[in-house]
């Protein structure tokens, strides 16, 4: 397996993006804690 290291920017200043891979987690994980708040909501009303 190699490695290879991050691309960095091209200004020193600049910020470099996030990949795909973790973006899609970051979604991932904000769905999951979105039902769980939203179905706890519904649980407090509802009973």
């Amino acid at each position: 397996m190699s490695y290879t290291p991050p691309e960095e920017p091209s200004e020193p200043g600049q910020r470099k993006k996030p990949s795909n891979g973790r973006i899609v987690v970051w979604v991932g994980v904000a769905a999951v804690g979105l039902y769980f708040l939203i179905s706890g909501i519904i649980g407090i009303v509802t009973h």
